[in-house]
């Protein structure tokens, strides 16, 4: 009997922070919407029952876009991008909060839909996920369909489906028909939809890569496609070159994952305004700790521990700095994490104002047996 060709699915939810804040306010529907800033961004509710909602044009701050609608990204409003840039872009645009516990939630509510279909699935993040389709009975479409129903049936939400042969070609082309899309691709599809596209359309190569291939008059996948082995070895690492020529092909043997161990838990946060650790103490103080309680819970919840703990600082300057304590054992409590997270921060530099302060636990392991309640109180030393 032969073997199955592999069917790898990679769903991606359209556009999800903003598609969850819809659904809670429906008359935004249709309009650019920009998710990000502070809960002050809040709609406040008027004597007639209506909602008042912030315009982006009102926003001040150094925060960066969360997300947006595909209206706001038509008008060039991207993630990630500065809160004031894209109010020039933008100044009209409807300003909300970004809520990551709802998004969170509605996040378990998707996946949950899906593994009751078809239960091969690999986590991506909050709102993507790959899922191996191979030893399921039913035609490629007729499944998209079905999972697509069972997303919206259980949060409301449209999500794009892209099925290919592998985890790569999969995430490509998931991508190719958003919003609410399903994408069939396969090998004989590759030369035609996928060689003309960007080589950064290929997950894996990011701006530096992209930099060095436009360098080298690389362009598009095809090009990279062009390319021979020992082209790519004399301008790539060995290991990355040999990527660089299976992934122009379309060529990908990754295994779908149903199980991951993460490497780090962490939590950070960046400031309104610059804070310095003389005349901003408390708050930094409070800021501090809250973190070191935050990364605690999370280990807690998620049943592990960590023996090393480091600290990131972001100056004011954009430069960012890191240090790292190991302890003897793992660990998943608040003050120990504090008091080592104090040590790191002991041997960073503290002239400059901070921009952003982080926390983070890494060298996780699974812990054996949960017998202590989370003690919140600490305080921290900025000495």
């Amino acid at each position: 009997m032969s073997k199955r060709p592999r069917r790898i699915a990679h769903l991606d939810m359209d556009a999800f922070y903003a598609s969850v804040e819809l659904l809670r306010y429906p008359e935004l529907r249709g309009q650019a919407v920009v998710i990000g800033g502070r809960s002050l961004h809040q709609p406040e509710i008027k004597s007639n029952g209506t909602r008042e909602f912030a315009r982006l044009r009102d926003y001040a701050g150094r925060g960066v876009v969360t997300t947006s609608t595909y209206e706001a990204r038509a008008l060039g409003v991207f993630s990630a991008m500065g809160m004031m840039k894209a109010a020039k872009l933008a100044p009209e645009a409807w300003l909300l909060p970004a809520d990551f516990e709802a998004y969170r939630h509605y996040s378990r509510l998707f996946k949950q839909a899906v593994s009751e279909i078809a239960p091969q699935i690999e986590d991506r993040g909050i709102d993507e996920i790959y899922i191996d389709l191979t030893d399921l009975a039913q035609e490629s479409v007729i499944l998209a369909k079905h999972i697509k129903q069972a997303v919206r049936d259980a949060t409301g939400l449209s999500c794009s489906i892209g099925i290919a042969p592998n985890k790569l070609l999969a995430k490509i082309c998931s991508e190719l028909d958003k919003p609410d899309g399903i994408t069939l691709l396969t090998m004989d599809d590759v030369p035609t939809r996928i060689w003309p596209m960007a080589v950064r359309k290929i997950n894996g190569i990011g701006p530096k890569a992209s930099e060095k291939l436009a360098a080298l008059g690389i362009q598009t996948i095809g090009e990279l496609a062009d390319q021979s082995q020992t082209f790519l070895l004399q301008h790539f690492g060995h290991r990355y070159s040999e990527w660089l020529y299976q992934a122009a092909r379309g060529l990908d043997d990754r295994p779908v994952t149903t199980s991951s161990e993460p490497k780090s838990i962490s939590r950070e946060t960046t400031f309104e305004r610059d804070l310095h650790v003389k005349t901003d103490r408390a708050k930094l103080s409070d800021v501090f700790t809250r973190l070191c309680i935050q990364v605690a819970g999370d280990l807690r919840r998620k049943g592990y521990v960590g023996k090393t703990i480091g600290i990131k600082l972001r100056y004011d300057d954009f430069k960012t700095l890191t240090r790292d304590l190991s302890l003897p054992t793992g660990t998943d409590d608040a003050d120990e994490i504090r008091r080592a997270a104090g040590e790191c921060l002991k041997r960073a530099p503290l002239e400059q104002r901070l921009r952003l302060l982080g926390v983070r636990v890494s060298a996780l392991h699974k812990k054996q047996a949960q017998t202590e309640q989370l003690q919140p109180q600490a305080t921290l030393s900025l000495g």
